[in-house]
Protein backbone atom coordinates (compact mmCIF):
# COMPACT_ATOMS: atom_id res chain seq x y z
CA UNK A 1 0.00 0.00 0.00
CA UNK A 2 2.99 2.36 0.77
CA UNK A 3 5.67 2.75 -1.25
CA UNK A 4 7.64 0.57 0.90
CA UNK A 5 10.47 -0.20 -0.54
CA UNK A 6 11.35 3.58 -1.19
CA UNK A 7 11.48 4.03 2.60
CA UNK A 8 12.94 0.61 3.25
CA UNK A 9 15.81 1.54 1.42
CA UNK A 10 16.38 5.39 2.95
CA UNK A 11 17.43 3.68 6.14
CA UNK A 12 19.47 0.74 4.79
CA UNK A 13 21.42 3.61 2.72
CA UNK A 14 21.01 6.04 5.81
CA UNK A 15 19.54 8.62 3.51
CA UNK A 16 17.56 10.03 6.31
CA UNK A 17 17.72 13.53 5.73
CA UNK A 18 14.02 14.33 7.12
CA UNK A 19 15.33 13.10 10.55
CA UNK A 20 16.12 15.73 13.15
CA UNK A 21 19.20 15.01 15.82
CA UNK A 22 16.87 16.88 18.13
CA UNK A 23 13.32 17.63 19.39
CA UNK A 24 11.14 19.83 16.90
CA UNK A 25 10.82 22.66 17.68
CA UNK A 26 7.53 22.98 17.03
CA UNK A 27 6.71 20.30 19.47
CA UNK A 28 7.56 22.04 22.85
CA UNK A 29 6.21 25.30 21.60
CA UNK A 30 2.47 24.01 19.87
CA UNK A 31 1.77 20.46 22.15
CA UNK A 32 -0.03 22.41 24.99
CA UNK A 33 -2.54 23.56 22.51
CA UNK A 34 -4.09 20.18 22.41
CA UNK A 35 -4.22 20.89 26.25
CA UNK A 36 -2.66 17.46 27.16
CA UNK A 37 -3.14 15.70 30.57
CA UNK A 38 -0.49 13.10 31.89
CA UNK A 39 -2.82 10.15 31.50
CA UNK A 40 -3.78 10.85 27.59
CA UNK A 41 -2.70 7.74 25.08
CA UNK A 42 -0.38 9.43 22.55
CA UNK A 43 0.13 8.51 18.97
CA UNK A 44 2.75 9.49 17.30
CA UNK A 45 2.37 7.61 13.29
CA UNK A 46 5.33 6.96 10.70
CA UNK A 47 7.65 8.02 13.69
CA UNK A 48 11.12 6.94 12.01
CA UNK A 49 13.39 6.87 15.29
CA UNK A 50 12.06 10.94 16.55
CA UNK A 51 13.39 12.37 19.64
CA UNK A 52 10.04 13.78 20.08
CA UNK A 53 8.87 10.20 21.59
CA UNK A 54 11.36 10.61 24.13
CA UNK A 55 9.92 13.97 24.84
CA UNK A 56 6.56 13.06 24.71
CA UNK A 57 7.29 10.09 26.96
CA UNK A 58 8.02 13.02 29.73
CA UNK A 59 4.36 14.16 29.72
CA UNK A 60 2.39 11.36 29.09
CA UNK A 61 2.32 7.42 30.52
CA UNK A 62 1.74 6.00 26.91
CA UNK A 63 3.33 7.06 23.71
CA UNK A 64 2.83 5.17 21.09
CA UNK A 65 4.75 5.08 17.68
CA UNK A 66 4.32 3.21 14.09
CA UNK A 67 7.29 2.95 11.82
CA UNK A 68 7.81 0.71 8.94
CA UNK A 69 11.27 0.27 8.79
CA UNK A 70 12.47 -2.21 11.08
CA UNK A 71 16.00 -0.62 11.03
CA UNK A 72 14.95 2.85 12.22
CA UNK A 73 12.87 1.15 15.20
CA UNK A 74 15.99 -0.58 16.29
CA UNK A 75 18.75 2.48 15.98
CA UNK A 76 15.71 4.33 18.22
CA UNK A 77 16.02 1.76 21.20
CA UNK A 78 19.97 1.35 20.44
CA UNK A 79 20.99 5.06 20.68
CA UNK A 80 19.02 5.53 23.79
CA UNK A 81 20.54 2.66 25.24
CA UNK A 82 16.88 1.08 25.74
CA UNK A 83 16.46 -2.31 26.23
CA UNK A 84 12.92 -3.42 24.80
CA UNK A 85 10.65 -6.44 25.24
CA UNK A 86 9.97 -7.12 21.20
CA UNK A 87 6.92 -9.40 20.43
CA UNK A 88 6.38 -10.69 17.37
CA UNK A 89 2.95 -10.30 16.50
CA UNK A 90 0.86 -11.50 12.91
CA UNK A 91 4.27 -12.27 11.49
CA UNK A 92 3.67 -8.22 9.88
CA UNK A 93 4.32 -6.60 12.94
CA UNK A 94 6.63 -6.19 15.65
CA UNK A 95 6.14 -4.46 19.14
CA UNK A 96 8.68 -3.11 21.02
CA UNK A 97 7.82 -1.73 24.63
CA UNK A 98 9.95 0.49 27.22
CA UNK A 99 8.32 1.85 30.02
CA UNK A 100 5.98 4.58 28.32
CA UNK A 101 7.10 3.76 25.18
CA UNK A 102 5.88 1.27 22.67
CA UNK A 103 6.62 1.00 18.72
CA UNK A 104 4.85 -0.86 16.56
CA UNK A 105 7.72 -1.64 13.41
CA UNK A 106 5.46 -2.34 10.19
CA UNK A 107 3.16 -1.09 8.05
CA UNK A 108 1.02 1.66 9.54
CA UNK A 109 -2.18 0.75 7.37
CA UNK A 110 -1.99 -2.88 9.08
CA UNK A 111 -0.98 -2.36 12.53
CA UNK A 112 -2.95 -3.54 15.34
CA UNK A 113 -3.33 -0.61 16.98
CA UNK A 114 -5.66 0.68 20.03
CA UNK A 115 -7.55 4.09 19.66
CA UNK A 116 -5.80 7.41 21.45
CA UNK A 117 -6.24 10.51 23.21
CA UNK A 118 -3.97 12.49 21.33
CA UNK A 119 -2.20 12.23 17.41
CA UNK A 120 1.21 13.93 17.15
CA UNK A 121 1.88 13.72 13.00
CA UNK A 122 5.20 15.94 12.55
CA UNK A 123 5.77 14.38 9.33
CA UNK A 124 3.46 11.34 8.38
CA UNK A 125 0.81 13.16 6.14
CA UNK A 126 3.39 14.93 4.21
CA UNK A 127 5.27 11.63 3.54
CA UNK A 128 2.58 10.08 1.44
CA UNK A 129 0.88 10.42 -2.16
CA UNK A 130 -2.25 11.87 -2.55
CA UNK A 131 -4.14 8.77 -2.65
CA UNK A 132 -2.65 7.19 0.37
CA UNK A 133 -2.93 10.65 1.68
CA UNK A 134 -6.90 10.05 1.78
CA UNK A 135 -6.53 6.41 3.40
CA UNK A 136 -4.32 7.83 6.09
CA UNK A 137 -6.98 10.26 7.58
CA UNK A 138 -9.50 7.92 7.69
CA UNK A 139 -7.56 5.48 9.64
CA UNK A 140 -6.16 8.10 11.85
CA UNK A 141 -9.50 9.38 12.22
CA UNK A 142 -11.37 5.74 13.56
CA UNK A 143 -8.06 5.47 16.11
CA UNK A 144 -8.98 9.02 17.33
CA UNK A 145 -11.10 8.75 20.51
CA UNK A 146 -14.26 10.83 21.15
CA UNK A 147 -13.06 14.35 22.06
CA UNK A 148 -9.52 13.20 20.75
CA UNK A 149 -6.95 15.73 19.03
CA UNK A 150 -4.49 16.26 16.58
CA UNK A 151 -1.27 18.15 16.08
CA UNK A 152 -0.52 17.86 12.63
CA UNK A 153 2.63 19.72 11.07
CA UNK A 154 2.06 19.71 7.30
CA UNK A 155 3.97 21.90 4.23
CA UNK A 156 2.45 24.20 1.45
CA UNK A 157 4.12 24.54 -1.67
CA UNK A 158 3.57 24.34 -5.57
CA UNK A 159 3.58 20.38 -5.81
CA UNK A 160 4.46 20.47 -9.61
CA UNK A 161 7.99 22.49 -8.50
CA UNK A 162 9.05 19.89 -6.57
CA UNK A 163 9.04 15.92 -6.20
CA UNK A 164 7.67 15.05 -3.10
CA UNK A 165 8.18 13.23 -0.46
CA UNK A 166 7.83 15.80 1.28
CA UNK A 167 4.46 16.51 -0.38
CA UNK A 168 2.44 19.65 -0.12
CA UNK A 169 -0.97 19.48 1.99
CA UNK A 170 -2.30 22.77 0.92
CA UNK A 171 -4.87 24.21 3.84
CA UNK A 172 -7.93 22.87 0.90
CA UNK A 173 -6.81 19.43 1.54
CA UNK A 174 -6.32 19.52 5.30
CA UNK A 175 -9.86 20.62 5.46
CA UNK A 176 -10.86 18.01 2.66
CA UNK A 177 -9.50 15.02 4.66
CA UNK A 178 -10.65 16.28 8.29
CA UNK A 179 -13.99 17.50 7.23
CA UNK A 180 -16.55 17.67 9.86
CA UNK A 181 -13.62 18.17 12.19
CA UNK A 182 -12.75 21.62 14.05
CA UNK A 183 -9.56 22.89 12.45
CA UNK A 184 -7.29 25.88 13.41
CA UNK A 185 -4.25 26.68 12.04
CA UNK A 186 -2.10 27.81 14.89
CA UNK A 187 1.27 28.84 12.58
CA UNK A 188 2.35 29.44 9.05
CA UNK A 189 5.94 30.17 8.61
CA UNK A 190 6.76 31.64 5.18
CA UNK A 191 10.41 30.58 3.69
CA UNK A 192 12.36 33.63 3.09
CA UNK A 193 14.01 33.92 -0.19
CA UNK A 194 17.19 33.16 0.82
CA UNK A 195 15.99 29.48 2.11
CA UNK A 196 17.22 26.67 0.77
CA UNK A 197 14.18 25.15 -0.73
CA UNK A 198 13.70 28.85 -2.48
CA UNK A 199 17.05 28.85 -3.67
CA UNK A 200 16.76 25.72 -5.58
CA UNK A 201 13.09 27.11 -7.17
CA UNK A 202 10.31 26.93 -5.25
CA UNK A 203 8.03 29.98 -5.55
CA UNK A 204 6.85 29.45 -2.00
CA UNK A 205 7.49 27.28 0.96
CA UNK A 206 5.52 27.14 4.03
CA UNK A 207 5.74 25.16 6.82
CA UNK A 208 2.56 25.28 8.49
CA UNK A 209 0.95 23.56 12.35
CA UNK A 210 -2.63 22.60 12.63
CA UNK A 211 -4.78 21.64 15.13
CA UNK A 212 -7.59 19.21 13.98
CA UNK A 213 -10.25 18.33 17.00
CA UNK A 214 -12.98 15.81 16.92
Amino acid sequence: MQDQEFWHSRWAENRIGFHLDDVNPLLPKYWSQVIPTKDQSVLVPLCGKSEDLVWLAGYHTSVTGVELSNIAVRSFFAEHFYTPMVTSLNGQHELYQFDELSIYSGDFFTAPLDTYDLVYDRAALIALPPELRILYAERIRRLLNSNGKILLVGLDYVQNEMQGPPFSVPEEEVFQLFSGMTITRLKRDEAKESHPKRQNGLSRFAEEVWLIES
